[in-house]
Parts: C-alpha cells; structure tokens; sequence
C-alpha cells in the first residue's frame, strides 16, 4: 500500500497534477517504463487494475451480504430459546426455518435503496454510524471473549499447512484497502499528513484483529465461526450486539460499493444521451447489488468466499502490482538493485499465494460441507 501511495505522490508531481489514483498510476508508470512495447500498451495496466478493483470490492460487498445473513438468519431462529442469562452457547442443534439465501434477498431490497444515495456528506454519514456501531460492537464482544477463559492447553498452537493459504487469502482480504486509501488520500485537506493517519489506522486494525481471533479461538477453540459473532451466547444482550455489528456492516457496504459504483458507472453512462444518464445510473447501481447478492447466494461460504477473494484479486492489488509499479515508475532514475531485487520477490511471492490460495479454496468449496453451506445454526459448546 505505501509503495502505491509514493508511486502515486510521484507521478503527480512529474505530470503536475493534483492527484493519481490507483488506475492511472499504473498507465503512466507504464508509460515511462523503458520497454516500447509496454509503453504502447499502457492503458491495459489501467484496465487491469480497474478490473481487479472492481472485483476486490464486489467481493467485500458479498461477503458482507453473508455476514448479515448469517448473523440475521441466528437472531431469528433462536429468539424462541433467547433469554435474559448469557450462558454459553449449548450443544443443540437448531432446524433452520428458513434457508440463508432467503435472509439474503430479504436485505437486498435495503441495500439496493442504500447504494442509490452517492451524495458525499450522506456517505459520510454512513460512515460515521457504521463506525460507530462497529466500534460498539467489538467492545462488547471483547468484553465476553475476556471472561472466564478456558484452559488453552490442549488447543494447537498451528493449524494444519494445508489451510495456510486460506489463511493467506483471508489476511490479504482483510488489510488490503488500496482502493479506498488512495481516494481518501486525494480528498484529504492535507495529503502530506495522511501517512502518519494511515499507519496510526492499520496498527490499530492489526491490534484488534490479532486480538480478537487469538482470544476467539482461546474462548471456542475448534468451534470458532468464521465470524465471531456466530459464537456468541443466546441472550439478548449478544443478540442485540449481532444485531448492531450488521448494522454498521449494512452502512460499511455502501462505502465499499463506491468505488466499482465509481468505476463502472461513468462508463455506462458514458454510453447514453444525458436524458437517460440518471435511469442508466441508478439502473447500474441496482445490477451491481443483484450481482454481490447472487454471488453470496451461488457462495455461501463466508470464510471460504473471503479467502477466494483475497487470493484471487487482493493479492494482486497489494503483493503482485505494487512492486511491479515502483520498479516502472522509477526506472528513469536511479533504482538499485537491492531494490529491484525485493520487489521481484515480493512479487512472486504474491504470484506464489494467489496460485496455491485460490487452489484450495476452490478445492475446498468443491468439499461437502456439515453443516450445509458452513451456515451458523448449529450452537456450540
């Protein structure tokens, strides 16, 4: 993320313009890289990375559809055994009333009415709420996971090698943020003070989330649920923090339509008359949430679906072109060898994860899973 944010501050200084987002940083690195044949060719590199944008943030988009799903179907088949005393989760089986994809298209009316609003203070808004609500809700569950710890003696200290590349795809899925970062950078009063916001932010996400998963898998062990919330008690207290977490997931995803909604729109639009601009917009916007709503209903994998997601595109966006692009931009300088060097390996080490990782989720997804789907009814020791 840093090297395509300096990618991008240099490239505008060289052309003398305001800002470079992510797409137009790799057409002009591309453009003043040596080789002939890239240079004729450079407005593929933005096309590229517009098209892996594009899918990166669909993807989060269907993942969040999963996880309100999911937390939406347990409040409401366990609200007959929900009670006032927070116990832990007991070893019953629930019958699913209703089948998760059906909780799925129960939302994406509200989502298709949410993603037509792209007036910048309402985003704002949203974004506030849903930091809100989020922030509330990971105090909550942080204050469970704290209490009464069992004994973490008998628990693996490593999973098997064979999930680690899902582990990758999801790690990758979970911090890669380039395509909001480089527009939050241009918007910002003062640009040169973003970095030191920017680091500040991702310190406290990598606190938090190595945090929550060590003391989750501390708590539930082998039970633990691709989303945490999935793990807690049947009371009323945990129901309504599932309930408020979605909510700042339902705001967040608006947040994550816009840049597709950014990319995707234009270009339709682009296509028609201006007394049509407004009904092929909103049209557009309402595809792009069918499209993430039926990608989570033909998935219904939460954990395996972040995985895919972050090896197939993610690990481009941040492990594969990055390095690609400083070694482009700053070839008419002097780049060392040592330089060089670290970039082409960390490339291929992206190359290597997206390979293997998106390997095994597909081989994964190709498994019978017990429960159905991985779908959260079932309530855990």
């Amino acid at each position: 993320m840093d090297m395509v944010l300096n990618c991008a501050h240099h490239l505008a200084q060289r052309l003398q313009k305001t800002c470079v987002n992510y797409e137009e940083a790799a057409m002009y690195s591309l453009e003043a890289c040596p080789n002939s044949w890239l240079r004729t060719h450079s407005v593929w590199g933005r096309y590229t990375v517009s098209a892996l944008l594009v899918t990166t943030q669909l993807g989060f988009c269907s993942a969040y559809f999963m996880f309100m799903a999911e937390n939406l179907q347990q409040i409401v088949e366990e609200a007959s055994i929900t009670s006032n005393t927070c116990q832990p989760r007991k070893a019953v089986v629930l019958t699913p009333r209703l089948d998760v994809r059906l909780y799925m298209l129960m939302i994406l009316p509200f989502l298709a009415l949410l993603v037509l609003v792209h007036n910048p203070r309402a985003l704002a808004i949203f974004s506030t709420l849903a930091s809100i609500t989020t922030l509330g809700s990971l105090a909550l569950i942080f204050e469970y996971l704290i209490q009464e710890l069992p004994h973490t003696s008998s628990l693996p200290l490593a999973g098997s090698w064979k999930t680690f590349f899902l582990f990758l795809g999801t790690a990758i899925f979970t911090f890669e943020g380039v395509g909001m970062v480089l527009p939050l950078k241009n918007q910002t009063k003062n640009p040169q003070q973003f970095s030191c916001v920017l680091y500040g932010g991702m310190s406290l996400v990598i606190v938090l989330y190595v945090c929550l998963g060590t003391l989750g898998y501390m708590k539930f062990g082998s039970d633990t649920q691709a989303s945490i919330t999935l793990n807690l008690p049947s009371c009323w207290w945990h129901q309504s923090v599932k309930l408020m977490y979605s909510i700042g997931i339902f705001f967040t995803y608006a947040l994550q339509f816009q840049v597709p909604a950014e990319i995707i729109v234009p270009l339709a639009v682009s296509h028609v008359s201006e007394s049509w601009a407004l009904l092929v917009d909103l049209t557009v916007r309402t595809a792009l949430v069918c499209l993430t709503c039926f990608s989570a209903i033909l998935i219904p994998r939460l954990d395996l679906v972040l995985s895919l997601v972050g090896s197939v595109s993610s690990s481009a966006l941040a492990l594969i072109i990055p390095p690609l692009l400083e070694v482009a931009t700053f070839s008419s300088e002097d780049v060392s060898r040592v330089t060089i060097a670290k970039d082409v390996m960390i490339s291929i080490l992206g190359f290597l994860g997206c390979i293997f990782g998106t390997y095994q989720a597909l081989y994964e997804l190709s498994q019978p899973v017990n429960p159905p789907m991985g779908n959260s009814t079932g309530v855990y020791a």
